[in-house]
C-alpha cells in the first residue's frame, strides 16, 4: 500500500495565510506541523497483515512548489519519496492518474491510499481501523472511499448516499450516489435521514483499478496523462511531466470524472464502496473550519499568535507578525499577515475567494505570494519599497548558493549583517563578513554563497527604474530554474 498524496490547489478561501505560491497544505494551521507533514505522518504506526505499507509516498504537486514540498517531506524523515511535478493544475483526476502510472511502472499489485494534503484527521487510530476495513474490497477491485459521519448540516462539503440497509461488512456499505454541496435546507434533510456521509475525497484502490476505470470512462484524459508521463523526465528528486501534453489534458475532479459515472462501467468488477469514518476529520476548506478544530477559550475564541481579547466571543484571530487586539467582537474572523489583513463575519468566510479573485484581476501580488518569499536557498523579505528603490532582507542557508545572475535595470548594494558571504562579482570572488558591503552595478554578473555553518543574512538595497523579479537573467543555477 503506497500513500498517494495530492498536494495541488491554492486554498484561496484561507487567504491571506494561504496563497498560490504558498498554499494551505504547506502552512501550519493546527499543531506544530504543516498539513502536508501531518498527512505524511498520518500512517505512522499503521500495521496490517493483509498489506505491507510502503513508507515512501507518491506526492503530486505544482511545479512552483517543488522545493517547499521536498524540504517539508525531508523534515518528516521520509526518504526516497517520488515527487511528481504538475506544470499546471488539471484537478484531481489527472493528478491521481499520473500517480497510478508511476505506481504501476515498478510492477506489483499496489494499493494506493489517496489522501489530499490539506486535511486534518485528529484520531489516527480510528483512521487506521477504517483503512483496514477497506483493504479487502480494494484488493478485490473495488474503489473504496471514506465517508465522514456528519456532525452538522454542512453546506461546504459534498455528500455520499450509501445503502445502509445492506452492509457488506462492519461500517462498509455500497454507494448509491454522490451529491454536490447542498443548500442548508437540503443538508439538514440529509442529516435527518442518516443515509448520507460527507465526501472526504480520500480513496483506497489498486492502481490498475483506477487505470481501467479511466480507460473506459475518460480515455482522452488517460491518453494525455500517459503521454505526459512517458515524455516526462527525472530531475534530481522530481519527475517532471511533459508540460505541453499535460497542459492540454482535460481537467476534472475524481468525483466528476469517475465516481459519479461508475454505474455505467462495463467492467462489473469495479464497484464503488464506502467505509464510514469518525476520526475528527476536516478538509480545513475555510476559516470557519479552522475555528471549528481550533482550541478555544471559555468565550469560544480560537487565537493564534500575539493576540489580546476583551469582551469578545466565538471568534478566530490569527496573528503572524504583530499584536492584534480585539474589543467587543462576536463571530468574527481576523487574520493578520505582514502585507494583508482579513476581517470577515464567520458566517461569510466562504466568500473570501472573491477577494482573491479581485486581487488577481488587479494583478496584485497579495493574491499570489507573501511579502516573505521562500526560495530553495533560503528566503527574502521585502522590507520597504518606493519609487526607484527597494530594501530586502535575505537569508541564505548554510552551504546554499544563489544563481549566477545579472539585471538589466537595477543595481544592488549588499550589506552582510550575519555570517560569511562568498560573492562572485564579475570575474572576481570576494569574502565579506559582518558589517562589510559591496556594490553590484547594472549588467554585472554576480552571485552569493554561504560557505559557513550558520545562516547568512544580508540587507539588499536595490536602485533603478524597474525592480520587478522578472528582471533576473540566470546564467547558472544549482536548482534548475530558468
Amino acid at each position: 500500500m503506497v500513500p498517494t498524496i495530492l498536494c495541488g490547489g491554492a486554498g484561496s478561501r484561507l487567504w491571506p495565510l494561504s496563497r498560490d505560491k504558498y498554499p494551505k497544505q504547506l502552512i501550519t494551521l493546527v499543531g506544530k506541523e504543516t498539513l502536508l507533514q501531518a498527512t505524511i505522518r498520518r500512517l505512522d504506526g499503521f500495521a496490517c497483515t493483509e498489506v505491507e505499507l510502503v513508507q515512501n509516498p507518491i506526492v503530486v504537486c505544482n511545479e512552483d512548489n517543488r522545493f517547499l514540498v521536498a524540504e517539508q517531506i525531508k523534515e518528516t524523515g521520509s526518504n526516497g519519496t517520488s515527487i511528481i511535478l504538475e506544470p499546471c493544475g488539471r484537478n484531481t483526476a489527472p493528478a491521481l492518474t499520473v500517480a497510478a502510472l508511476s505506481a504501476t511502472e515498478s510492477g506489483g499489485n499496489l494499493l494506493l491510499l489517496v489522501m489530499p494534503a490539506d486535511h486534518v484527521v485528529e484520531d489516527k487510530e480510528a483512521f487506521h481501523r477504517a483503512i483496514e476495513r477497506g483493504i479487502a474490497p480494494a484488493l478485490s477491485g473495488a474503489i473504496v472511499t471514506f465517508g465522514i459521519i456528519p456532525v452538522r448540516p454542512e453546506t461546504g462539503y459534498g455528500y455520499i448516499q450509501a445503502d445502509h440497509q445492506t452492509p457488506l461488512a462492519d461500517s462498509v456499505f455500497p454507494i448509491l450516489r454522490f451529491v454536490e454541496k447542498p443548500d442548508s435546507t437540503t443538508a439538514e434533510a440529509y442529516l435527518a435521514t442518516g443515509d448520507y456521509c460527507w465526501n472526504s475525497g480520500m480513496f483506497l484502490l489498486r492502481a490498475e483499478t483506477w487505470l481501467r476505470a479511466m480507460e473506459q470512462l475518460q480515455p482522452v484524459m488517460l491518453a494525455f496523462c500517459r503521454t505526459a508521463f512517458e515524455r516526462g523526465y527525472r530531475d534530481s528528486d522530481f519527475l517532471r511531466l511533459d508540460s505541453e501534453t499535460f497542459s492540454a489534458c482535460p481537467t476534472d475532479s475524481i468525483d466528476y470524472a469517475i465516481m459519479e459515472k461508475i454505474s455505467v462501467l462495463s467492467d462489473s468488477a469495479i464497484r464503488c464502496i464506502m467505509v464510514t469514518l469518525d476520526a475528527g476529520w476536516s478538509d480545513v476548506g475555510a476559516w470557519d473550519a479552522v475555528w471549528q478544530i481550533g482550541e478555544k477559550d471559555d468565550q469560544g475564541n480560537a487565537a493564534s499568535g500575539d493576540v489580546l481579547l476583551e469582551d469578545s466571543q466565538n471568534s478566530l484571530i490569527f496573528a503572524t507578525s504583530r499584536l492584534v487586539s480585539c474589543v467587543g467582537i462576536d463571530r468574527m474572523v481576523i487574520v493578520e499577515t505582514p502585507d494583508a489583513v482579513l476581517i470577515a463575519n464567520k458566517d461569510k468566510v466562504q466568500n473570501v475567494k472573491k477577494i482573491v479573485g479581485a486581487l488577481r484581476t488587479k494583478s496584485r501580488q497579495e493574491g499570489t505570494s507573501h511579502r516573505k518569499v521562500l526560495r530553495p536557498w533560503g528566503w527574502y523579505d521585502s522590507l520597504d519599497q518606493g519609487e526607484g528603490f527597494q530594501v530586502k532582507r535575505i537569508l541564505v542557508n548554510p552551504g546554499a548558493i544563489l544563481s549566477l545572475q545579472m539585471h538589466h535595470h537595477r543595481s544592488e548594494h549588499w550589506i552582510v549583517v550575519r555570517g560569511v558571504a562568498r560573492i562572485t562579482l564579475g570575474e572576481e570572488t570576494i569574502l565579506l563578513t559582518e558589517n562589510q558591503s559591496t556594490f553590484i552595478p547594472v549588467m554585472e554578473k554576480h552571485r552569493v554563497e554561504n560557505p559557513g555553518q550558520v545562516p547568512l543574512e544580508i540587507i539588499e538595497i536595490q536602485s533603478g527604474m524597474y525592480l520587478g523579479e522578472d528582471d533576473i537573467i540566470r546564467l547558472e543555477d544549482r536548482y534548475g530554474r530558468k
